[in-house]
């Protein structure tokens, strides 16, 4: 079988923007979303990434003294190897996981895609929501627009309970 591989636009190792902390970011290219005003539209294309291996991010996470996010693109786009890679980095480097996402947590517990739903379970904070350039605030942290949330551990699971 092959590896899982997943496209990727760049890592930027010690950003503070992406979380708290330094943290690790993991850009990937694939996005359905198209959001006007988006601060990466070149990522929406999933070609425009290079392809690494599930086993490659896992090294990059393990040699880095940071926790994890992973941005986009959308990583719900390539979820089943986002899903693999959170699973790894939690149980080999017990690591955060921050999530971006377009989707609302809503729309991806209702779509039930199990990779979707492994990958929503394996994360510690979901930043969900499209970006709406009307409700763009730059004093929020860590989101770009108002409608856009910073979820919990605690809210994934209560949302995934009620489903």
């Amino acid at each position: 079988m092959e590896e899982l591989k997943i496209s990727i636009i760049d890592i930027i190792d010690g950003t503070v923007v992406d979380g708290p902390g330094f943290r690790l970011s993991i850009y990937c290219a694939g996005c359905s979303h198209g959001c006007p005003g988006c601060h990466n539209p070149q990522s929406w294309n999933i070609a425009n990434g290079k392809p690494m291996t599930v086993a490659e991010l896992l090294e990059r996470v393990s040699s880095s003294p940071w926790n994890v996010t992973f941005s986009g693109g959308d990583p719900f786009f390539q979820a089943k190897a986002f899903a693999e890679l959170a699973q790894l980095i939690k149980s080999r480097c017990g690591k955060t996981i921050w999530c971006y996402t377009g989707y609302t947590i809503e729309s991806l517990i209702n779509e039930a895609d199990p990779d979707k739903l492994r990958l929503l379970q394996s994360v510690d904070v979901l930043v969900d929501g499209p970006f709406i350039d009307s409700l763009k605030d730059e004093d929020l942290q860590f989101r770009g627009s108002s409608n856009q949330r910073i979820l919990d551990s605690a809210a994934i699971g209560e949302a995934l309970q009620m489903r």
